[in-house]
C-alpha cells in the first residue's frame, strides 16, 4: 500500500520557521520526484517545490524561493520542506506528492495532474 504521511505542521508566528516531513512507503522512492503543494482556504492548490529522484535538484516557485528549502533522505524515504521567514500568506494545508520520474535528474515546474500519489496534508498556520 502506498502511503505518504506528512508531519510537522502547526501554528507559528510570522517570521518563524517550521520543517515539514513526508515519509513515503509502498513504492520505489528512488524512482520518483517528490513535490510539495499547498492549498489555502478558498484557493486553488499551488505547486511550490519539487526535488528530483536523486535529491540533487530542487525547484521552487517565486513565492517561496529563498525562504523554503526542499531536501530528501533517500535512505529514509523521506522528503522535507524547511520553511523559513514564514508569512501569514503561507497559511495553508501542505501536501506532499510523488511523480514517477525514473532516470530524471531534474524536476519542475510541477503540475497537480502529473502526480501519482498524494499525502493527506498537514496544516500550517502563520499568525501575524
Amino acid at each position: 500500500e502506498v502511503q505518504l504521511v506528512e508531519s510537522g505542521g502547526g501554528l507559528v508566528q510570522a517570521g518563524g520557521s517550521l520543517r515539514l516531513s513526508c515519509a513515503a512507503s509502498g513504492f520505489t522512492f528512488d524512482d520518483y520526484a517528490m513535490g510539495w503543494f499547498r492549498q489555502a482556504p478558498g484557493k486553488e492548490p499551488e505547486a511550490i517545490s519539487c526535488i528530483s529522484p536523486s535529491g540533487g535538484f530542487s525547484y521552487y516557485v517565486d513565492s517561496v524561493k529563498g525562504r523554503f528549502i526542499t531536501s530528501s533522505d533517500n535512505a529514509k524515504n523521506t522528503v522535507y520542506l524547511q520553511m523559513n521567514s514564514l508569512k501569514p500568506e503561507d497559511t495553508a494545508v501542505y501536501y506532499c506528492a510523488a511523480a514517477y520520474a525514473y532516470g530524471s535528474s531534474t524536476c519542475g515546474p510541477i503540475d497537480y495532474y502529473e502526480m501519482n500519489y498524494w499525502g493527506k496534508g498537514t496544516l500550517v498556520t502563520v499568525s501575524s
